[in-house]
């Protein structure tokens, strides 16, 4: 029991550790703009390049190394990201610094399929959907909390600092799944055939559809809030950095719920814990944009 626990943590970690790459970036575009002088736009391309690499490779890439032992693969990816990661540190130009980002966009979706694999047949089927909700806070971490750590770093030092931080998550857990995490050799491998063939059950297609719909509508402004805010609200930095923070701790109150809710009712718990990250966040910038108007009157 106790070393599910800890391969669940672990996985957990990991996934944020990949998130937190690609999420991150999103608390430091002003920083990215301002260190190589870009436009916010152009800047948005290292959110929204790593994502398109990550849509092009999450059909492929978990299928492609589908059949290798699986703590080797997490390794190679970790690795991937750490090393760009490091290497984005001292990165000098914008283009260098766009490559560094798209490299390892295309290895996340094995990641991240993995851990959510491992996790469901690490403990009984009974017990998979509470195995799932954990990585998934996992997930709402590196999503959302890690952009105001991100942009704390960057405020405090500098955009560098910022980017260490990232190499430096991921190496740590690079060193963590090579202790703790054991050998996962795939014993019974699927026809690549045979893992194709769940895309004929319309279920698939209609959950892929919904989550297309539902974190295009997040992200599609959540990604440059922290310019928003910055610029037009005119927020001071530590109070940007708390409003983000707030609403990466409700992602994971949500997760959490999910976690501990019965296998038996899924629904309820899961509406719930979407509702109610984006209700708490939708007041919470309501009240925030009603004090700027007085404050400014």
């Amino acid at each position: 029991m106790k070393r599910q626990q800890l391969l669940l943590l672990i996985l957990a970690f990991g996934v944020f550790s990949i998130l937190n790459t690609e999420m991150g970036i999103i608390g430091i575009l002003p920083m990215a703009a301002e260190m190589y002088q870009v436009d916010i736009v152009q800047a948005g391309m290292l959110v929204s390049l790593f994502a398109l690499g990550v849509a092009i490779a999450g059909p492929t890439m978990p299928l492609l190394f589908s059949r290798f032992n699986r703590k080797h693969v997490m390794l190679l990816v970790l690795g991937v990201f750490t090393i760009c990661n490091a290497l984005a540190v001292v990165a000098s130009d914008f283009q260098l610094l766009l490559v560094l980002r798209v490299v390892p966009a295309f290895f996340h979706p094995v990641y991240c399929a993995l851990a959510f694999s491992v996790a469901a047949a690490s403990v009984a089927p009974e017990d998979a959907p509470r195995a799932v909700a954990r990585i998934n806070m996992g997930v709402a971490a590196g999503m959302v909390v890690s952009v105001p750590i991100s942009n704390v770093l960057a405020a405090t030092f500098d955009f560098s600092v910022a980017m260490a931080f990232f190499a430096g998550v991921t190496g740590l857990m690079f060193l963590l799944t090579v202790a703790f995490v054991p050998d996962l050799p795939v014993t019974q491998p699927m026809r690549y055939g045979a893992q194709l063939s769940v895309l004929k059950r319309p279920p698939v297609w209609l959950a892929i559809v919904a989550v297309i719909c539902l974190n295009g509508s997040i992200f599609g402004v959540y990604n440059y809030l922290a310019d928003y805010l910055q610029k037009v609200a005119a927020l001071p930095g530590e109070l940007i950095a708390a409003l983000l923070l707030v609403y990466g701790l409700l992602n994971i109150c949500g997760s959490y719920l999910g976690a501990i809710s019965s296998p038996g009712v899924p629904a309820r718990p899961y509406a719930f814990s979407r509702c109610v990250p984006s209700r708490s966040t939708a007041c919470s910038l309501r009240a925030v944009g009603s004090c700027c108007l007085f404050l400014r009157h």
